[in-house]
């Protein structure tokens, strides 16, 4: 009987779950390093009429299943809940006469209420196995 061989490869690099615009890593960096934060961590709640919010922490401590991304020397942590929703997004700061806040551009988000405090978003797997049907 012959013995499985393994070998040892590299293995590739898995692409970041959200990256960050110029704007976006500023002022991560800003509100952590002002802090004394490790991170951002970045998530979703159930909420809204829409059915969900992106939440933001600070995050000075890191946990085992937390997605860590470090884009353009701004460090955010993906809650392991909001995962499956947020891959693919681009987080983006935007300042206008009004408001100053963080941008979301989510390819798995389906709807927003009018306000646009809250989101629908489908899960990854979910919108894959559509579009593996059609």
């Amino acid at each position: 009987m012959s013995e499985l061989q393994t070998t040892t490869r590299p293995r590739r690099p898995r692409p970041a779950v959200v990256t960050l615009t110029d704007a976006a890593a500023e002022r991560v960096r800003a509100l952590t390093e002002a802090g004394g934060h490790k991170a951002l961590r970045v998530g979703l709640k159930n909420a809204g009429c829409a059915g969900q919010e992106y939440t933001f922490a600070f995050a000075d401590e890191i946990g085992p299943l937390d997605e860590v991304v470090t884009d353009k020397g701004a460090t955010v942590v993906v809650d392991p809940k909001a995962i499956l929703f947020l891959i693919g997004s681009e987080i983006d700061y935007e300042t206008t006469k009004l408001a100053s806040k963080f941008v979301f551009r989510n390819p798995n988000q389906t709807d927003a209420c009018g306000c646009g405090e809250s989101v629908t978003i489908v899960p990854v797997k979910a919108v894959e196995t559509e579009e593996q049907a059609d």
